[in-house]
């Protein structure tokens, strides 16, 4: 079923990439993603699935009617959907900005937070591996340049128009610098996407290529013809009844609908400000189970060290073979990569699941189980399975801290990465002859700082 939802929502997506029915296939997009969300449960509690369901549901409003609508010169989008997906655009980055603040975390306020920030993260890329090893000079000032993009030059979108062009330039050169350095999913690619709504007709149309130029051109004549029209000759041409109570009511709902979102959004950015500030929250909450209007505020308090969850299998209780990620560092030898905007969700929850303890995180334990019978849904999420004849008798997890080794032994050994092993993350299970699984052995890792 969740297989069959997903390529429902992958076809009609490519419809609206081919700008075939876009406010029908934006109503299923959204109503597939979500249901995934829900379903997904704790592989889906991502900021990054709120984004996107947010600017989704907004978008609805934003997209020209129609099968076939190409421009929407006669569908202009309202300009309050507009506003609030570039409205979403300023919340990301200025409620990151004042997360940070507020989170009170000494890294931020000393200029530390970069320092080791590529080597941290869920799952940083070879690009990172080189940025890591600049002096602290340049991490210093990254972090500087964060905090002065996130809580100062944001406000440029509500400026005159070559204010805003000159911040669409500024921050999709820092977005680009993220996606190089680290995979942050389609995060940074949705974040670039709404930051085009910065730019103009007037702007767009000469960088057009040719052919679309053309096409573009006329629309908007078209569209300037359309606004100048007086608007009693549209309703002196048409039969009044039903079809203006139609559209006074879907005018209606729509202002309502975008209204109570701006108000959601506003008064979660305000909360994150003054926290006792009084206002309804019933309004609020409502619209949470359907993740359209979201708080914001990534990278409030900063990794201070890289753990990995590894599990392990054996026979025998002595020699224990490891289960190789498709994703996560692992081989020391092996440069990380960029998948981005794809997310392994599997390793992005072992990630989380690595600064925790394995009672927070029951996917831990669940895999173990899994593995003890070789379950081809979860076995197919790593890259091999050592116990192909016949599943492993016994399953642990340990867990190593990681580091980027230095230039001098990636040039010597060839190898990126340099671990130490902490101890046992979870219990060890093991299966018994007559099928029940008991734990052998109790976790010797303590909490990480």
């Amino acid at each position: 079923m969740l297989m069959a939802l997903c390529w429902v929502g992958l076809i009609a997506s490519l419809l609206l990439v081919l700008n075939l029915w876009p406010r029908g296939a934006l109503v299923i997009c959204f109503i597939c993603f979500l249901s995934f969300v829900s379903a997904a449960g704790d592989f889906s509690s991502y900021q990054s699935d709120g984004m996107l369901l947010e600017a989704g549901f907004i978008a609805l409003f934003f997209a020209p009617g129609g099968f076939r609508p190409r421009w929407g010169a006669t569908q202009p989008p309202s300009r309050a959907s507009y506003f609030l997906l570039q409205w979403e655009w300023f919340r990301i980055y200025f409620g990151s900005g004042v997360a940070k603040l507020a989170s009170g975390d000494p890294e931020w306020r000393h200029m530390t937070a970069m320092d080791e920030y590529y080597q941290n993260g869920p799952l940083p890329t070879w690009i990172g591996w080189y940025v890591q090893h600049l002096p602290h000079w340049f991490h210093a000032s990254t972090t500087l340049i964060t905090l002065v993009l996130e809580l100062g030059l944001v406000w440029m979108m509500f400026l005159p128009r070559r204010w805003r062009i000159a911040c669409f330039f500024i921050a999709t050169l820092w977005q680009i610098g993220v996606i190089l350095t680290a995979n942050y999913t389609f995060l940074n690619y949705l974040v670039l996407s709404l930051g085009v709504l910065l730019l103009d007709d007037r702007f767009l149309s000469p960088v057009l290529p040719r052919p679309w130029r053309r096409v573009f051109v006329t629309s908007v004549e078209e569209k300037r013809m359309t606004a100048s029209e007086p608007e009693h000759a549209t309703i002196g041409t048409s039969r009044p009844g039903l079809h203006l109570y139609t559209r006074a009511l879907k005018l209606s709902s729509t202002a309502v609908m975008l209204a109570w979102i701006f108000y959601a959004t506003t008064a979660e950015l305000l909360w994150m400000v003054s926290p006792t500030l009084p206002l309804p929250t019933s309004p609020v909450s409502a619209l949470a189970p359907f993740r359209i209007a979201n708080e914001y505020g990534l990278f409030a308090v900063m990794t201070r060290g890289r753990y990995e969850i590894e599990f392990q299998g054996s026979q025998d209780g002595v020699t224990w073979l490891a289960y190789l990620f498709r994703y996560k560092p692992q081989d020391l030898k092996a440069p990380p990569r960029i998948y981005a905007p794809y997310q392994p969700r599997f390793d992005w929850n072992l990630w989380f699941a690595s600064l925790g303890s394995w009672r927070e995180y029951p996917i831990v334990v669940n895999t173990e189980v899994r593995l003890l019978s070789n379950d081809p849904d979860v076995l197919s999420l790593f890259a091999g399975n050592p116990f192909v004849n016949q599943p492993p008798r016994m399953v642990r997890a340990v867990l190593w801290q990681y580091w980027f080794t230095s230039m001098e032994e990636k040039r010597k050994q060839g190898l990126w990465w340099r671990r130490e092993f902490l101890g046992l993350y979870a219990p060890t299970l093991e299966r018994e002859a007559d099928g029940k699984i008991v734990a052998v052995e109790w976790p010797t890792v303590g909490p990480r700082s």
